[in-house]
């Protein structure tokens, strides 16, 4: 088997999980990126107060996502982009938490998808001080790109997962997984088992 899988990463407007408001995805086949799909996102009812904080953080204002597509569009349009993958995000229990709870203040439902951690791969592979997306990406010579902007926080994490998979030497996501011994995990697990494992 290749190394395929897609990328995820979210932006969110406050604190809530259930808040996205841009994500960004990177589909990778063979080892090489092939596809990308990105998209602001008009956040569910009930958690549209963007919070000064994450404003300074992705520089996306309320009014930067009023006309832009609500979650169920988007959703249906990103399962379409992933079709079935394994997902992988940098500090997947957020993403992953991210991906359920807009998906639950809507009423809608997920498939049964899978997903890893750029971040425990990272921890497994290099010896960095920090394991920071923005530093990981900085270690593997991907240095120039807008940190906290969805598409280049995805397109870095898949940029990560390729130069790792290289340096143990894996052909394939199995490969490399095996080698930092991680485990796929379900995607419909609840978030605090996700959690866990980042302690």
């Amino acid at each position: 088997m290749p190394l395929d899988f897609t990328a995820i990463d979210f932006e969110t407007a406050n604190g809530n999980s259930a808040s996205a408001c841009a994500v960004g995805l990177v589909k990778v086949r063979g080892g090489q990126i092939v596809d990308t799909y990105s998209t602001l996102i008009n956040p569910p009812t009930g958690w549209w107060d963007f919070h000064p904080g994450n404003i300074r953080v992705h520089g996306i204002y309320p009014k930067d996502v009023e006309n832009a597509p609500t979650w169920p569009v988007v959703l249906a349009q990103m399962l379409n982009f992933i079709e079935g993958d394994v997902l992988i995000a940098h500090n997947a229990a957020f993403d992953m938490g991210v991906l359920r709870k807009t998906t639950e203040a809507v009423g809608g439902t997920l498939p049964e998808l899978h997903y890893a951690c750029s971040l425990l791969i990272s921890r497994k592979t290099y010896n960095l001080d920090s394991y920071r997306l923005n530093q990981v990406a900085y270690a593997v010579g991907h240095e120039e790109f807008d940190h906290h902007d969805a598409l280049a926080d995805s397109d870095a994490c898949a940029r990560i997962i390729i130069h790792a998979a290289k340096r143990h030497g894996a052909d394939d996501l199995d490969g490399l997984l095996a080698e930092t011994k991680q485990q796929l995990k379900p995607l419909n697990l609840p978030t605090d088992e996700d959690s866990a494992d980042l302690n």
